[in-house]
């Protein structure tokens, strides 16, 4: 099993195809923790900003992609998606693992985060939003936020993702291939 987990893309299309080229080309699935097309009105226009062209990437892919909603994210958005956003979240189980990914505007504190873990019976739970790393086990959950493939909130800017095998759990600098941080499960 190998899941690819991406977050904020802010309509980067260069960004999500380097790490689809790098990290997910071989995946099974892969989930999305919002923020998919529009950059928000707080962030700079990057100069990949094209969000028609990372929809009809998105909609190219040969693997499921699952995606929770966003505080960017609008109706309108799920026009040109061939797949669901789905609000507040997202529940897949695979291979017995539960997963839950929600974007994180709504459940912020890690109070509020373990509590959803506990409630849902969460193995996994995902977050973006803030575009910082996170790789925690709490309790029996194991909390992560892959961070940014092109809006990093990082102090070094590192540009990242994550990767979900069998094994581990690796955030990785899409640009350099570095693993920033790894957790086993």
């Amino acid at each position: 099993m190998k899941i690819g987990i991406i977050s904020d893309t802010h309509g980067c299309v260069d960004r999500f195809s380097l790490a689809y080229e790098k990290l997910f080309k071989d995946s099974d699935m892969i989930i999305h923790a919002g923020d998919v097309l529009y950059h928000g009105p707080r962030n700079p226009m990057l100069p990949d900003y094209n969000p028609a062209k990372l929809a009809e990437k998105i909609n190219s892919l040969p693997m499921p992609i699952i995606i929770a909603k966003g505080n960017c994210d609008s109706e309108v958005d799920q026009l040109v998606l061939n797949t669901p956003i789905q609000a507040p979240y997202t529940y897949v189980v695979v291979n017995g693992l539960k997963i839950i990914t929600t974007h994180g505007h709504h459940v912020m504190s890690d109070k509020e985060k373990d509590t959803m873990a506990a409630h849902l019976k969460a193995d996994i739970f995902i977050s973006g939003h803030v575009h910082i790393n996170v790789l925690e086990k709490r309790g029996k959950t194991i909390f992560l936020n892959p961070g940014s493939p092109s809006l990093s909130k990082r102090t070094d800017k590192k540009q990242t993702a994550a990767i979900l095998t069998d094994k581990e759990i690796e955030i990785i600098d899409i640009d350099s291939g570095e693993i920033i941080m790894s957790l086993k499960r």
